[in-house]
């Protein structure tokens, strides 16, 4: 617990110490990425000490990017590689492994913010392929503890085509508006919804407004309806108020 904080005074000693002292590690980086204060220091390695010097611990994660990605401490070593490491081959080594896995690491309770991570930071084609491989389980992941917060982040760094195709997906097929009614009377699924109206566009939030207008008063007897009522009151205030000021 106390020497795990003083080796992670390694960015502030030179080169050649910081070299001497790394290759120590060498033949331990699993089993540190995996211990509760081992884990600063692989990340603390990954900040500040140059990427070549390094790169025997960079390529033990070849192959185990996904189980990494899914332990604890191991996501944050993934984040804290997918941010430091500029080399060519790593990054797409790691990029695939992980987008091999979305919809998997979507739901799990600690794969979620890698994806998070890559949807906040990552490439546009990196962001585009991550919204196509969730792109028909929008529903069941809104509905999912971990999933949606990854629904949410791709409603915020999507693209505008992209918001769209999620969001023709959750307005469903039928006037009935089923997948957007169960939405918002769930747990998860509710605040999908409210981040929908707080990125869509004003075509899309009149439209979405004139969808939940219809089930208000069912809405008000669920728990997590009462958030959308309540933001969708909001918006409808503003959108009254802008009318009558363009009239």
């Amino acid at each position: 617990m106390y020497g795990c904080r003083v080796l992670k005074a390694i960015e502030v000693v030179d080169l050649d110490q910081k070299t001497k002292m790394v290759t120590e590690l060498d033949g331990h980086i699993m089993r540190c990425v995996r211990d509760q204060n081992g884990n600063h220091v692989i990340q603390k390695c990954i900040e500040c000490i140059p990427e070549d010097s390094i790169q025997f611990i960079i390529s033990t994660f070849y192959g185990e990017v996904v189980t990494l990605s899914t332990h604890p401490y191991g996501c944050r070593v993934i984040q804290r590689v997918l941010e430091h490491c500029t080399d060519t081959n790593t990054q797409q080594i790691v990029m695939d492994e992980i987008l091999q896995s979305v919809c998997m690491l979507a739901q799990d309770q600690y794969g979620n913010y890698v994806i998070q991570h890559v949807m906040q930071h990552g490439k546009p084609h990196e962001r585009s392929f991550i919204i196509e491989k969730l792109a028909g389980q929008i529903i069941q992941m809104s509905q999912q503890k971990f999933a949606s917060n990854v629904v949410e982040k791709c409603l915020t760094f999507g693209g505008p085509s992209e918001r769209e195709v999620i969001i023709n997906e959750m307005l469903g097929t039928t006037d009935e508006n089923e997948p957007l009614q169960a939405m918002m009377k769930d747990q998860f699924g509710n605040y999908v919804v409210q981040k929908v109206l707080e990125t869509c566009d004003d075509q899309q939030r009149e439209l979405i407004l004139s969808r939940i207008k219809v089930h208000l008063n069912a809405l008000k007897k669920y728990t997590y309806g009462k958030h959308i009522v309540a933001r969708g009151e909001e918006d409808w205030a503003s959108v009254v108020a802008v009318s009558f000021l363009m009239a």
